[in-house]
């Protein structure tokens, strides 16, 4: 696995590369692996391209491929997570009956907690049923501020 930083708006970002694809992205607060490589592939740059661009309010959908590694349910999960377009929000509820298991809305949050490639994975778009933002690997404020550039 490849692992590159580099410092954006939001703080300082690892993204990390296995076979070409995607598998990490790592916040300042994260702990990363091990056993990887510093290197800046073609494909890691490819994402820090986009997450700028990102950022910066011109891109809407990231076309960069992703290889997140996690049980069926997760990426079931992460899939619909993948839909959910610029801009909006669901409901962990939401997510729960998109994946066949209205009642699993523990499990989908779980799978949100565990979304190794979070910002690529817009985890950051689901909320509380009540509308109120829970739970963020990267923080609550900065879930707000992705939210907020979103709505832009």
């Amino acid at each position: 696995m490849k692992l590159f930083y580099h410092d954006t708006t939001i703080g300082r970002i690892g993204i990390a590369e296995n076979a070409d694809c995607i598998s990490n992205l790592y916040f300042a607060t994260d702990a990363t692996l091990l056993n990887v490589e510093l290197q800046e592939t073609s494909v890691i740059k490819e994402a820090f391209r986009q997450l700028e661009s990102y950022l910066a309010g011109d891109l809407k959908i990231f076309t960069i491929p992703l290889a997140p590694y996690g049980t069926d349910f997760m990426r079931s999960v992460w899939i619909i997570l993948r839909d959910i377009p610029y801009g909006k929000t669901a409901s962990y509820k939401e997510i729960a009956s998109a994946v066949g298991n209205p009642k699993a809305m523990r499990a989908v949050g779980m799978a949100n907690n565990r979304n190794p490639i979070p910002i690529f994975i817009p985890c950051h778009r689901i909320i509380g049923s009540d509308g109120k933002l829970v739970g963020y690997r990267g923080g609550l404020e900065l879930k707000r501020e992705l939210l907020e550039l979103e709505k832009q």
